[in-house]
């Protein structure tokens, strides 16, 4: 990530790879800074939200003795995913409240996002839904170990279980996430493919270029946050779902463009309204088809998709 921090409460701010300081704790922790957001990003599912964890880690990385530090990037990883699991469960409480459903934060990913098959999955929207399913410890769990390969020890002290336990947490999430994960996952170039046909029956109403490419039972999800507009509960089956996509965006005033971009590692399309973001559709595909559409429009959740954000392992 290339972005500045605020100081906020005036306490230090965390460092940006342009701030010019050269100090040890410093160089440290912007070598590892974005794979830092990418664990408090895959827990939260918020981009504000892990940006707010690395703050919080920044604050407490900066007062550690490095000197009695034997491995920075398991050390800083335990500091992220600790303050990642606290906000995880107020996170929960928040959504408890939230107006309609609540949908992970969309990101414009930079391009070698994308060339990373296993994180591209990981941080896909379809996936970061079935995190959504795990209790906070077994999803710290399963990301650490499934998509950053963390050893079990070294997880088991940043969750503050027994190594054998982790093992346990581990083996559970692996196999609810795998009952739930997208079936026979398209190629990149059958993903583009599709998200253009999608693209063309919905501005030129095709009702049945739409029945083409979504699945019969498709489901789709919008969030609004209560700011805007948005279907409230889930709109199932590819009948509704086509005619809602066609009746609504024809009732839309203004100029209306529908563009490709890459958004969490795939695929996806940008809506603007006379030149302002509106929205953003992600989709999950099963098998060659949409089974699921996914439509962010709370400008809340929109300022990450104004620059490219930098995701690692």
């Amino acid at each position: 990530m290339t972005s500045e921090y605020s100081e906020g409460d005036g306490t230090a701010a965390v460092p940006s790879a342009g701030s010019g300081r050269t100090d040890p704790a410093t160089e440290a922790f912007l070598t590892h800074r974005n794979l830092l957001f990418t664990v408090a990003y895959e827990m939260l599912g918020s981009a504000a939200d892990a940006e707010d964890v690395l703050q919080e880690t920044w604050l407490r990385w900066s007062g550690v003795d490095l000197g009695a530090v034997r491995d920075q990037r398991a050390y800083l990883v335990r500091i992220t995913t600790r303050q990642a699991l606290s906000r995880l469960r107020t996170l929960g409480r928040r959504k408890e409240s939230y107006v309609g459903s609540w949908l992970p934060e969309p990101l414009l990913t930079a391009p070698d996002v994308a060339d990373d098959v296993e994180l591209a999955e990981s941080v896909s929207t379809a996936m970061l839904l079935v995190l959504e399913t795990l209790t906070p410890t077994e999803r710290a769990v399963f990301v650490l170990r499934e998509v950053f390969d963390l050893p079990y020890d070294e997880i088991a002290d940043a969750v503050g279980k027994s190594p054998a336990a982790v093992r346990q947490i581990a083996h559970r999430a692996r196999a609810h996430v795998g009952a739930r994960r997208p079936r026979g996952v398209a190629s990149p170039a059958r993903t583009r493919d599709a998200l253009e046909a999608f693209r063309r029956a919905v501005e030129t109403g095709d009702l049945q270029g739409l029945f083409d490419v979504l699945a019969p039972d498709v489901v789709l999800l919008g969030d609004g946050g209560g700011i805007k507009q948005a279907v409230l509960r889930p709109v199932v089956g590819a009948d509704k779902v086509a005619r809602l996509l066609v009746g609504g965006l024809g009732k839309v005033s203004g100029e209306l463009s529908l563009r490709p971009a890459v958004v969490n590692g795939h695929p996806a399309l940008v809506l603007r309204l006379d030149g302002v973001l509106d929205s953003v559709l992600t989709m999950r595909f099963d098998d060659g088809l949409v089974t699921g559409l996914y439509a962010v429009r709370n400008p809340e959740k929109l300022s990450h998709m104004e620059r490219e954000t930098s995701l690692r392992r």
